[in-house]
């Protein structure tokens, strides 16, 4: 259960380049290093000695690290390792053998993610397939989770397609929508994903989760921003605008969407812990999106129905063209 829960959070490659204190009073206290998804993993860990840990579960977590060719640390003092981060806010790190003067030049020496495309690292090489329901989809692959696909497949057959596909190649497929995933890094460096983006608005029913909500924030004209601390796990108390209702979120972003100069959507979910912008829809063309991963299912299905109303928005769609 534990590490089952810790995993979780280490595969998704949303967290590529970034460093995610977990801080728990009933679970083993950690530190991801780097990420990755449910796919290719790329990420290192500091745990805190835990008495009572069994030898067996922490033996079977470093034959994992060491099967990726990872490395792990212990004895850390998350707990105050966490009282700092909350204090300063989000910063760079490193972590190694090496001596502590040395260590600390390479983590000042870190550039960290403002600015920089991770996309180009995560996203795969070639489309790809996966079958499902009637509908047909095409995938933006920015850095996607498979548990994203498997809700997406309910509903869609679906044609993964790399982040760097031009838009008029998307819609010469002639897909009933678009699908914009999550991904790492900063949005703001994205500006030809923004530009794909924009050249399907109008023509097809679109719909974003995390890095894909907020690259639809910038294609509407919108920005972004860097938040001082992250929104990482799966407590995050979300409210529904429409109805009235929270819903308990998983989140996975270290930026967030502006809502100032945000044209042509009105919003539809904020943050009840900071009031961030954690949904939005378009007025004038189809397509939505929220920043939390409605797929983690934290609620437990407090958020699915979002891949209904993507159902619906290209049924909807999809009558009208016939028509």
């Amino acid at each position: 259960m534990e590490l089952r829960v810790v995993f979780h959070e280490v595969l998704n490659v949303s967290l590529s380049l970034l460093h995610i204190a977990h801080y728990f009073s009933h679970l083993p206290n950690l530190l991801v290093i780097g990420a990755l998804l449910e796919g290719p993993r790329r990420f290192g860990e500091l745990q805190e000695a835990v008495p009572g840990l069994a030898t067996n579960v922490l033996a079977a977590r470093l034959r994992e690290l060491e099967r990726h060719g990872l490395g792990g640390v212990t004895g850390v003092d998350t707990r105050r390792l966490t009282r700092h981060i909350r204090e300063a806010g989000a910063m760079t790190c490193a972590m190694g053998q090496g001596r502590v003067d040395e260590l600390l030049v390479a983590a000042k020496a870190e550039p960290g993610t403002v600015g920089v495309d991770l996309v180009g690292e995560v996203t795969v090489a070639e489309p790809y397939h996966v079958e499902g329901g009637p509908f047909r989809v095409v995938a933006y692959d920015f850095g996607m989770k498979r548990t994203i696909l498997s809700n997406l497949a309910k509903v869609a057959s679906i044609e993964v397609v790399p982040a760097g596909t031009p838009a008029d190649e998307v819609l010469a497929r002639e897909p009933d929508g678009v699908f914009l995933s999550n991904g790492p890094g900063d949005p703001a460096a994205l500006g030809h994903l923004v530009e794909a983006v924009r050249g399907l608005l109008g023509a097809v029913p679109v719909f974003g989760i995390c890095l894909g909500h907020q690259l639809l924030a910038e294609a509407l004209g919108g920005t972004t921003y860097k938040l001082a601390f992250g929104h990482h796990g799966a407590n995050h108390p979300v409210k529904r605008l429409s109805g009235e209702s929270v819903e308990v979120t998983s989140q996975n972003h270290g930026y967030a969407v502006a809502e100032e100069g945000l044209a042509g959507a009105t919003v539809t979910h904020r943050s009840l812990n900071d009031g961030v912008v954690e949904g939005m829809a378009c007025t004038n063309v189809p397509a939505f999106s929220v920043q939390y991963h409605p797929e983690a299912g934290p609620g437990p299905h407090d958020a699915w129905y979002l891949f209904e109303e993507f159902r619906q928005l290209m049924e909807r769609c999809r009558g009208r063209s016939r028509a």
